[in-house]
């Protein structure tokens, strides 16, 4: 008796209908290895500068691996390799322009008191630490949960979705505030789904998210998104006055500044995107 379709169907085949718990909770345990990478290396933080980066490969080739074998994808046209470099590149640039561009901004209404040299080596594990981060959540909001939710939702829907839950993931710190998981959502979601959708491409807000992240606690040294720890950052940075202005315990990502700069890059590359097609409509029932 010759089996039915049904019958020769591949249980991997078969989870192309739960595509999104599938590829979101593979994803999601390599991200708990990420977050333990600090209590690992805490000894000897240059140990984050190999480790960090290692994960960061790992948590790339995982997704590339889920999927081809969950989707069925044969390509994996938001991680081509001819867009890696320039996408990381100039994401770079970007997240640390806007990052010393909202510093300038802190400076300038009276928010800096102090800074100071700190630890180089403590700033190079920082590099490790913070692209094994980046690279995670990128592919995690952006990578499943956008993309995904973008193909019936549309572009706005996914959008503001996305970013509310990416800010919201941000409420478990230590030092985290209601408003400053909010500022996130608004700020670094909308601002990394934007540059995801401006290019279509992975690397470009990897290369932003980093970088942003980076120069906040590689650079600068403040202890990043309400996080306990301040971490051994080149500098040593201490802010002071209003929270508006500074953030209060949350960091300067919950400053009113950092939602202005963050907003106004959101804008730019959201309307680049709408000029270029790059906007999806929301897919109706029945098509």
């Amino acid at each position: 008796m010759k089996p039915s379709p049904e019958d020769s169907r591949s249980p991997v085949r078969s989870l192309r209908r739960f595509r999104f718990p599938v590829l979101f909770v593979s994803l999601f345990a390599v991200m708990l290895a990420v977050v333990g990478i600090d209590t690992l290396v805490a000894p000897v933080p240059l140990l984050a500068l190999p480790v960090g980066v290692g994960l960061a490969v790992a948590g790339i080739a995982c997704y590339r691996r889920l999927s081809r074998k969950v989707e069925e994808r044969d390509d994996v046209p938001e991680l081509a390799a001819r867009d890696r470099w320039p996408g990381l590149s100039r994401g770079a640039l970007l997240g640390f322009g806007l990052f010393c561009a909202m510093m300038l901004l802190i400076a300038v209404f009276g928010g800096l008191d102090a800074l100071s040299w700190n630890s180089f080596f403590g700033a190079l594990g920082l590099v490790g630490m913070m692209l094994s981060v980046a690279t995670m959540e990128e592919v995690l909001f952006r990578g499943v949960l956008f993309r995904i939710l973008e193909e019936r939702a549309g572009t706005v829907i996914s959008l503001v979705l996305s970013s509310l839950l990416f800010g919201a993931t941000h409420l478990v710190n230590v030092n985290a505030t209601l408003w400053g998981a909010l500022a996130i959502g608004l700020t670094g979601g909308a601002m990394l789904a934007a540059a995801y959708v401006l290019t279509r491409s992975l690397w470009f807000p990897i290369g932003l998210h980093f970088a942003w992240n980076f120069t906040h606690a590689g650079l600068f040294g403040i202890a990043v998104s309400g996080s306990n720890d301040v971490p051994d950052g080149l500098l040593r940075t201490t802010l002071s006055g209003p929270t508006v202005l500074t953030g209060g315990t949350f960091g300067p990502e919950a400053s009113l500044l950092a939602l202005l700069v963050c907003s106004a890059a959101t804008v730019l590359m959201l309307r680049r995107a709408a000029r270029a097609g790059q906007i999806q409509p929301r897919v109706q029932r029945g098509e």
